[in-house]
């Protein structure tokens, strides 16, 4: 397996440690650093400067979100992070989910697959170098009725820069499977892995592809315990974090977390989290959530425990394990990553 993590540097004060972090992750062996939005720092700036101060480690976008750029400025940002990184760049979209999109950026989150499907198809155009001239549903270039005509970008053409896409539910899976080359997954259960592939493998049937054309990028937490005792209160302390993500992830209509969820065996438990939570019970929501929603979708455990649970993983067809090292400081959560890392290379 390769090996991935996600930073962010959204709190003030925390870039110089994200620096640090990213840095050192690269001496250490890391072969990929995700750079996320969500809703803090902007995800591009801080690749630049990054793709400045490493060499060797790929970098990519973790995600950025459809509706906060123009499909043609998405390209744009591409290539010329592919350009400043000398070939090391990919880029991951991700539709995000409406109270991101429509109560951040003020921009419908409607039609959010033809939206992915049409924003890709746009981005490799460009890419190529060709004139852009495309009508869709969702996108029209040139705008029809103005004075524009279609355009290229002055910048060399770049065909290869790799597309991977963030998608949770099964029809943005099953496009993930038919239009891209890597998935970026969340939420992800080795035992329920069906939930996840069998539209991914749908979407490559239909392009006449198979999973050796996808590179399936997981991601999850990972965290040594030394013991059973302290593996316990560790497990206990997440419960709230995931019970956020089953309840308040999203609006009160849409919660694509609460779905995947659902859909690898927990579908009672998750809706009676998100009740809990959308009635203002956190607490109550927590306690719903078992020690085995913990434990299937991260990587927290004893070091044997890491270690089998790693395998599980390969196993199950993770080409890419994207690892959120646990920790209170930067040498913390080094420490850990360098541990689990070992693990993987090990395996």
């Amino acid at each position: 397996m390769r090996t991935a993590t996600t930073v962010e540097a959204s709190n003030r004060g925390s870039w110089r440690d994200t620096l640090t972090f990213v840095v050192e992750a690269e001496r250490l062996g890391l072969d990929l650093c995700l750079v996320a939005e969500a809703w803090g720092s902007d995800g591009p700036s801080a690749l630049g400067y990054l793709a400045a101060r490493t060499e060797r480690i790929q970098l990519g976008s973790g995600i950025i979100q459809l509706g906060t750029r123009t499909p043609v400025a998405i390209a744009q940002t591409a290539m010329t992070l592919a350009e400043m990184s000398r070939g090391r760049f990919l880029l991951g979209l991700g539709a995000s989910g409406p109270q991101v999109i429509e109560g951040l950026h003020g921009v419908p989150f409607a039609k959010p697959l033809t939206r992915l499907r049409e924003t890709v198809e746009i981005v490799r155009r460009v890419f190529t170098g060709e004139k852009l001239n495309y009508q869709g549903d969702q996108f029209h270039i040139p705008l029809p009725g103005g004075e524009g005509k279609p355009m290229r970008l002055s910048m060399n053409a770049n065909p290869d820069i790799p597309i991977y896409l963030a998608t949770i539910s099964p029809k943005t899976l099953e496009l993930t499977g038919e239009i891209a080359d890597g998935w970026l997954g969340t939420s992800f259960v080795p035992e329920g892995a069906a939930a996840y592939f069998e539209p991914l493998d749908a979407g490559l049937a239909k392009a006449g592809r198979t999973r050796v054309d996808l590179d399936v990028c997981q991601g999850a937490e990972v965290s040594f315990a030394r013991d059973e005792g302290e593996l316990a209160a560790m497990v206990a302390s997440r419960k709230r974090e995931l019970a956020f993500s089953l309840g308040g992830m999203g609006s009160g209509q849409t919660n694509f977390y609460n779905g995947a969820y659902s859909r690898q065996g927990w579908a009672r438990a998750a809706a009676e989290v998100r009740e809990r939570w959308q009635a203002g019970d956190r607490d109550g929501a927590a306690e719903l959530v078992t020690d085995d929603m913990v434990l299937g979708t991260t990587l927290i455990g004893t070091e044997p425990m890491v270690r089998e649970r790693l395998r599980v993983w390969r196993d199950a067809g993770v080409d890419t394990v994207r690892l959120y090292p646990a920790g209170d400081t930067v040498d913390a959560r080094l420490t850990t990553l360098g541990r689990a890392l070992d693990i993987v290379h090990a395996l």
